[in-house]
């Protein structure tokens, strides 16, 4: 018998595996009753019920670490609550290094667990071998122990959070298709679905998509952007084994390969480095796929097979029981996808798990959840945002040449820079062959192919990767130079461009930015938008061009989130939000000898009485036209040129005629990055994230609280009063030898408080500079820098300067020199 199909739900929830399970779970403990979820065939019948299970508690961020460490909880709680077993049990996991640069990697990973207060412990081969008798650990150079992670029953702890849903008041039906997400006026009103033959609509104005590898097909539909395509994965199951007793959850990345012992057999699978889309271009997923296996294919599992028997010689003489093939969504970035929809008001979106979906989906259901009911993330989840999303990235031919390479990314070594391979050079700037033509050497991001560094005559143009210094430091130690001696340009075209226009403009960003917007024309704020806790959304200028239009210049990876932010935010307003990003080229100009740059190919007046810090014009350049911005990013004399995209090449080969004999450098993006650090410019979605207070990241003096009502003003009225309990601090390394990157562990006083946001090497200054935030409730700015800093570095801990100004230029005035 057939379960009725309800005329109207608060929330539709599209898929039954572990995700969309969770998240009606979630939803219905919040006292969501009239939650539905709909299932095509049978829950878990996708790719949940084949997933391998493994419970891994630390991830690359604290939040993702604290997602993972709540699904490990929550598992381990449900089988009371549900009584529904989940197989969940905490035997722990052993990674082990067969190379120096990996055990660089797991040393890091483990400093950073201990930050995150996970039970972490460094062992040597001869530990990891007393805990894994059957491994082989002749080339084996390091090892770390978490004991508790663990695995699970994946369909199982599905069927458990189904019926923990279902015991808050949710219902969950089986065999009815989504046919169509309706919508009216940009949000959705309903869902049409089919059951035995039979079209039904519900009335709703939530949707989720946690329809897995169906996601993408769905949301296009829509005209929702979800970057997702399936690939083969691929496990065999021995036969039993006599006297294999329980034991860790093993992995060895340098082979591509993870055990994991269940029942007396052992499963071994496989993230190899060249992965096969699923399914073949041109066709679809069957209709009546369900609980489904795909073909074999031993010769692409051969590779893998052979290393496991050398690594695990008792598999030599164990037969195989099952040999599987099954489908996983995976995305371009190798993260998955949570949240609202940025084209479509309550369309929410969680979905590409790339076979982390069982140890994610609990969290992920959780946040998801709360987030529904809040309308805004309990914390910061930018690093698994679906605005992160561009909208070219739905295109299937891009996203099936990704995929081969993000698959097989989840074991490889995680180099710091590390570019993609596959799916390239699909956003180009104007002069992009021009930069080719010089050495460039590109990375990309949100599509863009950006000049990274550029290499001399004669040098390898790639990278080659390391935790330490790569082959391209010295060229940008040159680069830095340049920018802080003599004059550097940079390409930034790919700067996400806003225009923000009507009657009602100014009022409309005053509302929502925490600066004084309303200022002459030509005059340029640099502000942040906040959330109604004080944390910011986004970090941008905003270019007062006439009495009713404005240009913000955001990053181009945070575009699609900004321009979703202002459209959502627009009320009675006569304002109109454009995306003008491929309309023009920006080409920085930056250093002490900018302005005599500028003067050789304009015969407009670059003096600071002509043209002040923080002002924007028009101005003649070579044969062509521009508007100069007077900003940095560098912390140097310089201009933002943003020039019409048809005249972009040639006011390039303007400025770099005129600068021959003035040592003009071409710079790179790691050069930018290696001169803001110095600076302590803050760098969005690494030291400033919707989580923390404007005040506390030390952006105080970008807020007026004078200038009227804006969103987040009760916040930072309310944080002067208390005081802040953090703040954001600059650190140099003492020894001038090693590097930061990202997520090294800041010690104070002896004691782990935090991690390095953001970090860099200051040619400069001659170390490594890091940011990161330092508890300091009830403490003053004397109190905090009077202690003794360490930056552990993979189990090493070397000693910090820190500082609360920029330890670089702290009074700026090289900026207006």
């Amino acid at each position: 018998m057939t379960k009725p199909i309800p005329q109207k739900a608060r929330a539709v929830i599209i898929g039954g595996g572990v995700s969309g399970c969770s998240i009606a779970y979630h939803l219905a403990k919040l006292g969501w009753t009239d939650v539905v979820l709909l299932e095509r065939k049978q829950l878990t019948s996708g790719t949940t019920w084949h997933a391998a299970g493994l419970i891994g508690q630390l991830r690359a961020s604290q939040n993702m670490t604290r997602l993972a460490k709540y699904s490990a909880d929550l598992y381990v709680r449900l089988e009371a609550e549900t009584g529904i077993g989940t197989g969940m049990r905490q035997n722990g996991s052993i990674t082990v290094a067969l190379t120096e640069e990996r055990k660089e990697e797991i040393y890091r990973q483990a400093s950073l667990a201990r930050a995150f207060k996970i039970d972490v412990r460094e062992i040597s081969p001869e530990e990891a071998k007393a805990l894994y008798p059957h491994l082989n650990i002749g080339d084996i150079k390091a090892a770390v122990h978490l004991p508790l992670d663990g695995q699970c029953d994946p369909a199982n702890i599905a069927m458990a959070l189904a019926k923990g849903a279902r015991q808050h008041g949710a219902t969950i039906i089986e065999g009815v298709k989504v046919i169509e997400v309706l919508a009216r006026d940009g949000r959705v009103v309903g869902v049409v679905c089919e059951q035995a033959g039979e079209r039904f609509t519900i009335e709703t104005e939530n949707v989720v998509n946690a329809a897995g590898m169906w996601g993408r097909d769905l949301a296009r539909q829509s005209g929702v952007t979800l970057p997702l395509h399936a690939c083969e994965h691929f496990y065999i199951v021995t036969e039993p084994v006599g006297g294999l007793k329980s034991l860790p959850v093993l992995r060895v990345p340098d082979e591509c390969a993870y055990y994991k012992e269940d029942a007396g057999k052992m499963l071994i699978g496989a993230f190899e480095p060249v992965a096969k889309p699923w399914p073949p271009a041109g066709e679809a997923i069957r209709e009546d796929f369900c609980f489904d296996q795909l073909p074999e294919d031993f010769d692409h599992f051969q590779p893998i097979l052979e290393m496991a028997i050398n690594r695990m010689p008792m598999l030599e003489t164990a037969g195989i029981h099952t040999f599987f093939n099954g489908p996983e969504s995976f995305t371009p970035d190798d993260r998955y996808y949570l949240g609202e929809a940025p084209e479509l008001t309550g369309y929410w979106v969680a979905a590409g798990y790339n076979s982390i979906g069982i140890v994610s989906s609990g969290g992920a259901g959780m946040a998801l959840a709360q987030w529904m009911n809040d309308g805004e993330p309990p914390f910061d989840l930018w690093d698994v945002d679906i605005r992160r999303a561009q909208p070219f990235q739905r295109n299937r031919l891009y996203l099936k040449d990704r995929v081969t390479e993000t698959l097989g990314l989840l074991y490889a070594d995680h180099f710091p820079y590390r570019q993609m391979a596959t799916a390239r050079g699909i956003r180009r700037s104007p002069i992009h062959e021009h930069l080719a033509a010089r050495g460039a050497v590109f990375g990309e991001v949100a599509g863009w192919e950006r000049a990274n560094w550029f290499a001399r005559e004669g040098q390898e143009r790639e990278y080659q990767y390391s935790w330490r210094r790569q082959n391209w430091f010295e060229n940008q130690r040159e680069e830095h130079l340049a920018i802080r001696t003599g004059v550097g340009l940079f390409d930034m075209t790919s700067f996400g461009k806003i225009r923000v226009e009507g009657r009602d403009a100014c009022r409309f960003l005053q509302r929502l930015c925490a600066n004084q917007i309303d200022v002459p024309a030509g005059r340029i704020v640099y502000t942040q938008m906040l959330n109604h806790r004080g944390g910011i959304e986004s970090d941008l200028t905003a270019t007062r061009l006439t009495e009713t239009a404005f240009l913000l210049i955001v990053p181009g990876a945070t575009l699609q989130r900004d321009l979703a932010w202002l459209r959502r935010h627009v009320a009675d307003e006569n304002v109109v939000v454009t995306d003008m990003t491929a309309a023009e080229s920006v080409l920085c100009v930056m250093g002490p000898e900018s302005r005599q740059l500028m003067q050789r190919v304009s015969p407009d007046d670059f003096s600071n009485d002509a043209h002040p810090f923080a002002t924007a014009r028009e101005i003649e350049i070579g044969m062509g036209l521009a508007r100069a911005h007077r900003v940095t990013y560098v912390g140097e004399l310089g201009w933002e040129l943003y020039i019409s995209t048809d005249q972009a090449a040639h006011v390039f080969e303007a400025l770099e005629l005129a600068g021959l004999d003035l040592g003009l450098k071409l710079c790179g993006i790691h050069t930018l990055d290696s001169c803001r650090i110095e600076k302590g410019f803050r760098h969005f979605g690494h030291d400033i994230t919707d989580e923390d207070h404007v005040l506390e990241a030390g952006l105080g003096f970008a807020v007026k609280t004078g200038q009227g009502e804006f969103i987040g003003r009760d916040a930072v009225l309310h944080k002067q009063e208390t005081g802040v309990d953090r703040r954001l601090v600059q650190f140099k390394l003492t020894d001038p030898e090693p590097l930061l990157f990202h997520n090294e562990v800041i010690v104070r006083d002896g004691e782990i408080v935090g991690t390095i946001t953001s970090g860099n090497y200051g040619h400069f200054l001659g170390g490594a500079i890091g940011l990161g935030y330092v508890p300091c409730e009830g403490e003053s700015a004397a109190e905090v820098l009077g202690s003794f800093y360490e930056i552990e570095i993979a189990g090493t801990r070397v000693r910090a300067e820190p500082s609360l100004a920029p330890m670089y230029d702290p009074n700026a005035a090289r900026v207006r020199m």
